[in-house]
């Protein structure tokens, strides 16, 4: 039977590109989305299309109560899940440090960190050998921004994906003899549309020329090292935290 795959966030940009990609590598695939529901639905048909399995399941992460529904209606379809790709995040408020107010910042916080800690408790209680799992794979999908900083544009989603570096660390640690790896994949300057709040392409075209390779990279670039570290080729890979900028 096909292993199953859980990709948050997946109705478009960086998450699609992961499910497509676990699609034709024979992964059920699970496509999550908070909103975008005809997205997420477009994701399903590409993989079906291409001769995959796949389904979207609506949930919103900084929900408790969506995450544990959208665990559940996994188990209820294909059984436990396999691998997980924390990918759902958002940009948050755009400025300096000294023009934030709190509740963009709590629903930053919210989606970015609580939502990938409560997504990892859930696949832990299914995947881990010591309640019963037989194993499985966590990879995060952290940021360049992390080691960057991102200073005047957005420090709070920097700091949001730095606390995913280290919760990859501590968790890879925490479960390693239980049958899990744990691995994040930072991606540099990549097209979706998450750098609307910054100036959407112009920013793109600002930045593209400061990568030392040159350019920005598509979605599709991200997905084979997330693909390679849930792979076999990677089986003594746990804990790492794979840079995947272009050499930024």
């Amino acid at each position: 039977m096909s292993k199953v795959i859980l990709v948050t966030g997946a109705g478009r940009g960086i998450g699609a590109a992961i499910a497509r990609a676990a699609g034709k590598t024979g992964y059920r695939v699970v496509v999550n989305y908070a909103q975008s529901r005809e997205a997420a639905e477009g994701v399903v048909k590409d993989i079906t299309g291409a001769g995959g399995e796949a389904i979207a399941i609506q949930g919103d992460v900084a929900k408790e109560a969506d995450i544990v529904r959208l665990f559940a209606a996994i188990d209820a379809k294909w059984g436990p899940l396999d691998a997980l790709i924390n990918n759902a995040g958002i940009i948050g408020p755009f400025g300096r440090v000294d023009a934030l107010t709190a509740a963009p910042l709590a629903e930053l916080l919210a989606i970015n960190v609580t939502g990938a800690f409560l997504c990892a408790r859930e696949a832990v209680k299914r995947m881990s050998t010591a309640h019963g799992g037989t194993g499985g794979a966590i990879v995060n999908i952290s940021s360049a921004a992390t080691t960057l900083g991102a200073p005047g544009e957005f420090v709070s989603y920097a700091a949001s994906k730095g606390a995913i570096n280290t919760m990859t660390i501590g968790l890879a640690k925490e479960v390693a003899r239980e049958g899990i790896r744990v691995n994040a994949v930072e991606p540099g300057l990549i097209e979706t549309d998450i750098h609307g709040p910054a100036g959407g392409q112009a920013r793109l075209e600002r930045l593209g020329p400061t990568v030392p390779m040159g350019r920005v990279a598509p979605p599709d670039e991200i997905a084979g090292p997330v693909l390679f570290l849930l792979s076999e080729a990677a089986s003594y890979i746990t804990g790492a935290i794979l840079r995947v900028t272009g050499g930024r």
